[in-house]
């Protein structure tokens, strides 16, 4: 990864943590559809006039397939599931097991994208998988969580799996901010039935929460989405998936200052393995020395020439 994509991946993260204590506070006052419907609502406003000031226009006919495709996965059921699932579990758990989808991610990547399965990147990700394991389990009051909860936010992680490996081919067509624009336009189409669902339960939600709603469309969706799929069209999947494995660690910071959550110590080591296990698989290996050129054993050597010969042969 260069500065640029390192850069963009490090807001991605920290945005996409913050997205888990705003659903998780506003999830009191909107349901899980109509909080997507809403959020996706701002995010394709905001991201259109972007595109309509940076005059990228529509995508190309071959970009399309992926855009619909990943935007009703990824940007509509992900969404709704792990709305739904917050309303089950802490967001710490929910981090957690959102963030078996990385892991899915690489080997899908791996798979389909012939991104291959380099060593160091497993590595990292089993390294980090158990921290996240440590930090759901330190949230989480030691396993308390509902099945149903958990289930729908592994939902969440296939279908946020799925959904970056069909936008990763998709960036070979169209620019970041176009994937992001239709893709988050065509979630919320897809969310569109819980429409008038938002619109009842705005009337009657407090201003502090149709504010959240506004920050999770502007911030974590808009921005967060378009600086992720700046990254990964100059990155991997699996190296990108590696990244969001620091989301539980900003989750639990972010749930002591905004919730008056205090991390334990278990906590604290759980998010420590989740940043080991990031660098270890962005660790690079020792380029191999190349050896000096050999010339052919079986090349027989050219016959020497006295200076005389050389001299009768350049005057004939």
């Amino acid at each position: 990864m260069g500065g640029r994509v390192l850069a963009a991946a490090t807001v991605t993260v920290v945005l996409w943590a913050s997205s888990f204590i705003s659903i998780r506070s506003s999830g009191e006052h909107f349901g899980p559809g109509a909080l997507a419907f809403g959020r996706l609502v701002v995010a394709s406003l905001v991201l259109g006039a972007i595109l309509l000031v940076r005059r990228e226009g529509f995508p190309p006919r071959e970009a399309w397939p992926g855009i619909v495709t990943s935007g009703a996965l990824w940007f509509g059921a992900y969404m709704v599931a792990l709305n739904w699932g917050e309303r089950e579990v802490d967001a710490g758990t929910a981090s957690m097991i959102v963030n078996v989808g990385p892991i899915l991610m690489a080997l899908l990547g791996g798979w389909l994208l012939k991104e291959g399965f380099p060593p160091k990147l497993m590595a990292g990700m089993a390294v980090s998988f158990a921290g996240a394991v440590v930090v759901g389990f330190a949230t989480s009051g030691g396993g308390a969580s509902s099945v149903l909860g958990v289930l729908l936010c592994l939902v969440a992680a296939v279908v946020y799996a799925v959904g970056v490996v069909l936008q990763k081919p998709t960036l070979k067509h169209a620019t970041p901010l176009q994937v992001t624009t239709f893709g988050a336009l065509t979630g919320a189409v897809a969310c569109s039935p819980f429409a008038g669902q938002f619109v009842s339960e705005a009337e009657r939600a407090p201003m502090s929460a149709t504010l959240q709603v506004v920050y999770l469309g502007v911030f974590p969706t808009a921005l967060a989405f378009s600086t992720w799929a700046y990254a990964i069209s100059r990155s991997t999947a699996g190296k990108m998936g590696s990244t969001t494995y620091a989301v539980p660690v900003l989750v639990i910071l972010m749930s002591w200052l905004f919730l008056g959550e205090v991390p334990g110590r278990l906590a604290l080591l759980g998010g420590l393995l989740c940043l080991s296990g990031v660098a270890v698989a962005r660790m690079r290996g020792k380029t191999p020395e190349r050896e000096p050129e050999r010339a052919p054993r079986d090349v027989p050597a050219a016959p020497l020439t006295t200076d005389s010969e050389a001299s009768a042969e350049f005057t004939r």
